[in-house]
């Protein structure tokens, strides 16, 4: 029993350092754009709805692993995580004026830091397949890059 709760604080401190680098990077913004999404008590309760919403979703991961349906028992962190925010933002609209006041920004930079750090654990794997995957994959990044040029170009032009 005492792993399970282990494992649930780890967790709990993982997602709290988390909601930590997103305030930290929001702040950082705002050193950069003082005109970005201020930090409020606003922001501090959204970042609180943020870290139950995940651990929720942890939660009721876990406890779906001893279901018998393999479905259910297969189904990623991260689809809990959103049912959990979809049920809780549909019961009441002040959960969604909290989370509106976190900027969407620095949100994005630890999940892509952590993404980063989860594929650098397997860049083993990555180095056994085939020299042709990083053709491709300089295609695909240019092409998007490429891709967003235009449409960002498309975008100004329409601004005017």
């Amino acid at each position: 029993m005492d792993g399970g709760l282990n494992k649930y604080a780890k967790y709990a401190l993982v997602l709290l350092l988390s909601i930590g680098l997103i305030l930290f990077t929001q702040e950082i913004k705002l050193l950069k754009n003082p005109g970005g999404t201020p930090i409020s008590m606003t922001t501090i309760y959204g970042l609180i709805v943020l870290w139950l919403f995940s651990f929720i979703g942890i939660l009721i991961s876990g406890l779906m692993k001893k279901v018998p349906l393999k479905i259910i028992q297969d189904f990623p962190v991260l689809g809990w995580v959103s049912i959990t925010s979809l049920v809780f933002c549909l019961i009441s609209d002040s959960f969604i004026k909290m989370i509106q006041a976190v900027d969407f920004l620095s949100i994005t930079t630890p999940i892509l830091t952590f993404a980063g750090i989860s594929v650098a654990d397997r860049l083993i794997d990555l180095r056994k397949t085939s020299w042709k995957v990083a053709i491709v994959a300089i295609f695909v990044f240019s092409g998007m890059y490429v891709g967003s040029a235009i449409l960002a170009q498309i975008g100004l032009h329409a601004s005017r």
